[in-house]
């Protein structure tokens, strides 16, 4: 789970075209069909704060957790800077603690990928589970075995910019269904010179019937398996799903 350290400086810079607003815009609407338009909501995996301000616009009561101090030290620039009313908490989040439940829990850019091991995997489903309101939403993305095995996997991606650039290996494996990221980062520093960091990502793909499973086994119901971005069922090249399940058990002894 240890990654974002080096990359975590540059790391919105090497992200600007993901967007942002799109994808705030899918998880509103979707937790507000579910009757959650305002109200306490954690965001795991919030990295440098992107979604996490998006949804305080829109008027949720935010908490991020993340287990890299180096992102959430550039998400808490960012909140002061807006000004936003957000908790952040540096956890990990298989075993993350909050004082109480809250309405819907969210996790986006395929943070759940990293969680490598399907026990811990089941453990964080049963964390959300427990933190909770009775019938809360649990809203997330992975990315999917399609993406790693036939785009992701054995492919190279660079990019260079004017103060920063990267390279980013990746190495599938079939049998473990593990993607390795080795990434190379080189960064201008202020007196001109650039300096090197390397760090190594791993990220697991979950089969969409394995993950309906374990939400079961952690006492979830399993609402919807959606495309991304879209309410339609997933196609077999689709390279990102969104899981929506709700809480069950509170209130029913």
């Amino acid at each position: 789970m240890d990654a974002y350290t080096g990359f975590a400086a540059v790391y919105d810079r090497f992200m600007d075209d993901v967007p942002y607003d799109e994808w705030s815009r899918y998880v509103v609407k979707l937790l507000g069909q579910r009757g959650i338009s305002e109200g306490l909501v954690l965001e795991l995996g919030c990295g440098t704060g992107n979604m996490t301000e998006r949804l305080a616009r829109a008027g949720y009561d935010m908490i991020g957790v993340d287990s890299s101090e180096e992102m959430l030290e550039l998400a808490v620039e960012k909140r002061e800077r807006s000004g936003l009313d957000i908790l952040y908490l540096q956890q990990d989040m298989r075993s993350f603690e909050l004082y109480g439940t809250v309405r819907a829990v969210v996790s986006v850019c395929d943070s759940m990928n990293y969680i490598t091991e399907e026990q811990d995997l089941l453990q964080v489903f049963c964390l959300v589970n427990n933190y909770l309101d009775p019938g809360g939403i649990f809203l997330f993305d992975l990315n999917t075995l399609y993406k790693y095995e036939e785009l992701l996997g054995e492919c190279t991606i660079a990019e260079n910019r004017e103060d920063c650039s990267f390279i980013w290996e990746n190495y599938y494996d079939f049998a473990e269904q593990i993607n390795e990221y080795d990434l190379t980062l080189f960064i201008r520093e202020e007196d001109g010179r650039y300096r090197k960091y390397q760090e190594v990502h791993y990220q697991r793909a979950y089969e969409i019937r394995r993950v309906k499973e374990l939400l079961g086994e952690a006492g979830m119901e399993l609402l919807a398996v959606y495309e991304a971005f879209t309410e339609e069922e997933p196609g077999k090249e689709c390279e990102r799903v969104y899981f929506l399940a709700r809480e069950c058990g509170k209130g029913k002894d």
